[in-house]
């Protein structure tokens, strides 16, 4: 009652703050407290009396952890050497130099016991043994920014991205310092959380840990991890098989397989997103739903915070179902424990792969074989369930259909990132640039980088919203193909037709007059959606922003440079527009122009994802105001920068001045979706609810 209670009165912007604040007292007497003003949803409960009540049994948030120096900090590591464009590797340096901004560790003067009820105060915060990095903005647990925002340690994925750029930017001790607080958290747990608060032991989130060790120890050749490492990864993965596999049955073989899914047992809101799912469940222009439904919702929610995709319409049985600006809906009709997901699987059979080699070369052939035949399943299971062989794309098996989804979206690129490339992709050239074709048709069509999907929700993970991590993935992809289909160039759609002609029947289930719109002009209309003349983005040889054409390039290459050269752009640009520059190399921006994003008084923003249509804004939506600096935005700016350095030329920012209705902020976003922030109205009727509920 209390959660609910602070949460219903809006006295915090963000309802993950109220659970990140210590208690100044010990738990019985904050309880009792608040049961001393709170009487029976009596009206002397006031936004003031929580506020007191707060100010007096609290503390601040984000007070546990404490910043600390880089001593081995590497002004300029050797990557910045393969940067060739002058501007782009002292933009590069910036980046790696944020790092120092970023590194924190637990103060431990500050933590209260986590859990418990006997100590004199009691947080949700888990501490950390060894150095972390943050994410800044909203997120305080281990993950990145330079900016002076609440803290709290990364979630678990994100982390990937970021011992990225750690190895990038030479960092390799703080590598090693967040593998072994993972460790750590393994050997606490049984499991990786989350993140790094009590209230995230629930769920975990995509497990990332194996290659996280894995691409340390190539870097590094740090063997000596492996000692430790191995056992944790070994229970990692059994806490997957214990609690995240099911036995899925194919429609299309009968052969059975042990798959995995995400699903959280959850019955009551997430406490760091309670409002919202609150809202979600209780949304008075909806239908009620019975406790049953609202517990199995709630479930829903939790598990799609597991994805790491909170939230997309990959996850929803009605994708459309509120439209493109009422996420509400299509959130209660989510099923995701009810999906085998392209993802998961992928990254489980490849860190199978992975310990076995490391069993492989520590003389333990037993043990490799044990990982090799649970992989090998995996594979098979994969190809079964998930590829369709004649629109060449993967997509998520349904339980509840038990057949695949016709959604398609960037999960289709995970197995080509973990070494699963089916036979009909390595059968052609044709087939295997088919795989690509929605990669090159939006290079063409559109300003930015790949969308999570092509269907506009309003949810976070859909478009317009791109994100780092995913074009990680796709340059990755892009590099397991074998060269001899890779060679011949880009192909060139049928006169009066653009690129999407050139995408295999029914991959994208999107109708081309369906897609998301490019805005254009400074009227902000929008490109024709049909036609060679959607192809606003493409120039002679290359596209808008995607670098230098090069004689003799394979088409695989060219996607490559293209979306390298965009994704700097995406990054480089919001920087820009919200007041970054670079004495020397890139002046600052006039306030007139900083006005447009409200950056008058900032230096540049970092944000963790980004829009298809304007590379000079921010993504928007989700259950938050978009985040300004995250690491995983750095740390493919770094390996982008490493592996690509010399195809990078300097983007071609648009003009701030001629477009309106951005959204790149340094304080606001100005498309926040109605699942970030319930109305007035909602919250005054769900207020009416509660008094009932409790007064019945």
């Amino acid at each position: 009652m209390l959660l609910q209670t602070v949460n219903l009165a809006n006295v915090y912007s963000d309802p993950k703050t109220i659970v990140d604040k210590p208690t100044s007292k010990r738990s019985q007497q904050v309880l009792a407290d608040f049961a001393a003003f709170y009487k029976n949803g009596s009206a002397l409960v006031t936004e003031g009396s929580i506020v007191n009540f707060e100010d007096d049994d609290f503390v601040g948030e984000g007070l546990e952890i404490e910043p600390i120096s880089l001593a081995n900090f590497v002004e300029e590591p050797a990557f910045l050497d393969n940067v060739t464009d002058p501007l782009l590797r002292a933009w590069s340096q910036i980046v790696s130099g944020y790092w120092e901004d970023l590194v924190r560790q637990t103060n431990k003067t500050a933590t209260c016991p986590a859990g418990t009820e006997d100590g004199p105060c009691e947080g949700t915060f888990i501490p950390l043994n060894h150095t972390f990095v943050i994410p800044g903005g909203r997120f305080r647990e281990q993950s990145s920014h330079p900016f002076n925002f609440n803290y709290t340690p990364t979630d678990y994925w994100d982390s990937y991205w970021i011992v990225q750029g750690l190895l990038k930017s030479e960092l390799y001790d703080v590598a090693n310092s967040t593998l072994q607080n993972f460790m750590d958290e393994i050997h606490t747990y049984g499991f990786i959380p989350n993140g790094g608060r009590i209230y995230y032991l629930d769920r975990s989130q995509p497990p990332m840990f194996t290659r996280m060790v894995a691409d340390y120890v190539a870097e590094t050749n740090d063997t000596s991890v492996l000692e430790r490492a191995v056992p944790s990864i070994e229970n990692e993965l059994q806490w997957w098989m214990n609690n995240r596999s099911v036995s899925v049955t194919s429609s299309y073989t009968g052969k059975t397989y042990t798959m995995f899914h995400y699903s959280v047992n959850n019955s009551a809101p997430r406490p760091e997103s309670y409002i919202d799912d609150y809202s979600t469940a209780f949304d008075p222009t909806l239908p009620s739903l019975s406790e049953s439904e609202r517990s199995a919702l709630y479930a829903e929610l939790a598990s799609g915070a597991e994805t790491g995709w909170d939230y997309s319409s990959r996850y929803s049985a009605q994708p459309l179902a509120g439209g493109t600006n009422n996420t509400n809906p299509t959130l209660r009709t989510l099923n995701v424990r009810n999906i085998i997901p392209i993802d998961l699987n992928s990254i489980l059979y490849k860190a199978h792969t992975l310990v076995a080699d490391m069993y492989t070369s520590s003389g333990n052939s037993s043990a490799a074989a044990t990982h090799l035949a649970v992989a090998a399943s995996l594979r098979e299971g994969i190809l079964d369930l998930f590829w369709d062989s004649k629109k060449l794309a993967f997509y998520d098996y349904n339980l509840t259909s038990n057949a695949r989804n016709d959604l398609y979206s960037a999960a289709t690129f995970y197995p080509l990132w973990n070494s699963i490339i089916p036979d009909e992709v390595l059968a052609s050239t044709e087939n295997a640039f088919g795989f690509f074709a929605g990669l090159n048709l939006v290079l063409n069509r559109y300003n930015g980088t790949m969308p999570v999907t092509f269907l506009e929700t309003g949810l976070q993970w859909d478009a317009p919203n791109t994100w780092p991590p995913h074009q990680y993935i796709i340059l990755e992809a892009l590099k397991a193909l074998p060269s001899n289909i890779t060679t011949s160039t880009l192909p060139t759609p049928p006169s009066n037709s653009s690129t999407y002609a050139l995408v295999p029947e029914g991959q994208i289930g999107v109708a081309e007059d369906a897609l998301p719109g490019q805005p254009i002009g400074g009227a902000g209309k929008n490109a024709t959606k049909v036609g060679p003349a959607a192809d606003i983005s493409r120039l002679d040889g290359t596209v808008v922003n995607g670098g230098n054409a090069t004689a003799g390039e394979g088409w695989a290459h060219a996607l490559q440079r293209e979306l390298a050269n965009r994704y700097f752009a995406s990054a480089l640009c919001s920087w820009h527009a919200t007041g970054g520059s670079i004495p020397g190399y890139l002046p600052r921006l006039s306030d007139q122009e900083l006005n447009v994003t409200q950056s008058i008084n900032n230096t540049g923003n970092m944000f963790e994802k980004f829009n298809i249509t304007d590379v000079d804004s921010s993504g928007s939506g989700g259950e938050y105001t978009v985040q300004a600096g995250f690491g995983w935005t750095n740390g493919v700016v770094l390996w982008i920068a490493s592996n690509y350095g010399q195809e990078l030329v300097t983007p071609d920012c648009p003009d701030l001045l001629t477009i309106t209705g951005r959204s790149g902020g340094a304080t606001k976003s100005a498309a926040v979706s109605a699942y970030a922030r319930p109305s007035l109205a909602i919250l005054a009727a769900l207020i009416a609810i509660v008094i009932t509920n409790s007064l019945a």
